[in-house]
């Protein structure tokens, strides 16, 4: 049976990820193949594009349709290594694949310096008040008085809850601020703290209760559900902020509006539980509240460097050589 790789991607992934020559260095790599933009296509128009084409090397983006747990031992036999050019594959790579011996990748890593940046920036937000004072400015014409307190980043107490590749990332970019940094997180060997010069404390509530600001990073998990309730945010110190780039269902989202509506503390979100944010959600209107609509990264400009990554993979691929960053059972089970 005869094997021809697909690229599944719209227009708006090719025009952001495979720019400046890229889709032409993919295409070499996975030739033959077929450029096949998704979107118009059913679920089961998608499983026999599958069937007829029976690839090798499956290379996607966002809108691609799931795969079917039985892709390998009844549609497409020949299928060795999928190639995703954005982040979560749960949605669409039934684990059983992995465990046939499917080799999987994604984004990993090559976003976690933008996704930094944008918890720098939430941070950022946070201490200069900036949601409060967009809203005076555009809206109650309004002006700093007497009163107006300010607070700046520097020398801050910085509390990362997680330490992954964006953590480590976030490390670098907090240092020209401030040394006082920490962590939690758990099954992180010591030699990994110890490498990157950061204190880790021995528990969630010290983490919380010992900082300023407060940046969650931590990767969702059943029993990570909602553990940051009020308890932890209250034990942020009056004047503190707490941001998360990381998942919404990480954090009691009522608990949180009911801290941020006292004033008590700053607050700098990018994600939320459910998604998009519903028009009439407390979050909108708290101006202590500092939101962004799931920008986090990559940013469309830096799409690329997913695609580079992507590229990467590929080439080792071809030279039967370890991927970067596979998505393992391991890496699977624990990612969202």
């Amino acid at each position: 049976m005869t094997s021809t790789n697909l690229i599944v991607v719209t227009s708006v992934e090719r025009d952001t990820f495979l720019v400046d020559g890229r889709l032409e260095e993919l295409k070499g790599l996975v030739a033959p193949c077929r450029v096949v933009d998704v979107e118009s296509y059913s679920q089961e128009s998608w499983i026999e594009l599958l069937r007829e084409t029976n690839p090798k090397i499956l290379v996607a983006g966002w809108k691609v349709k799931p795969l079917p747990v039985n892709t390998r031992s009844a549609i497409a036999p020949a299928l060795e290594y999928i190639c995703y050019l954005p982040g979560s594959i749960r949605h669409f790579v039934p684990r059983e694949l992995i465990e046939e011996g499917v080799q999987v990748t994604n984004w990993s890593s090559s976003i976690s310096r933008i996704v930094a940046e944008c918890a720098l920036l939430l941070s950022l937000s946070c201490m200069r008040r900036a949601a409060y004072w967009a809203h005076q400015m555009h809206d109650r014409g309004g002006w700093k008085d007497a009163t107006t307190q300010t607070q700046s980043l520097f020398d801050r107490r910085v509390g990362i809850h997680g330490f992954g590749a964006i953590a480590k990332e976030l490390l670098r970019l907090l240092r020209p601020f401030t040394n006082e940094i920490s962590t939690y997180t758990e099954g992180v060997p010591e030699a990994v703290f110890e490498e990157h010069g950061i204190r880790k404390v021995d528990s969630l509530e010290r983490l919380f209760a010992e900082n300023d600001l407060i940046i969650e990073l931590e990767a969702l998990t059943p029993e990570r559900h909602k553990i940051v309730g009020e308890k932890l945010l209250r034990s942020i110190p009056e004047g503190g902020a707490f941001v998360n780039v990381a998942r919404g269902a990480l954090v009691d989202e009522d608990a949180l509006v009911r801290v941020a509506e006292e004033g008590r503390i700053q607050v700098g979100l990018d994600v939320y539980s459910v998604e998009p944010l519903p028009p009439d959600h407390p979050f909108r209107g708290c101006r202590n509240i500092n939101m962004l609509p799931h920008l986090g990264g990559p940013t469309t400009d830096r799409r690329r460097d997913a695609a580079d990554r992507a590229l990467e993979n590929l080439r080792r691929f071809q030279r039967d050589e370890p991927l970067r960053d596979a998505i393992t059972l391991e890496v699977y089970d624990r990612s969202t």
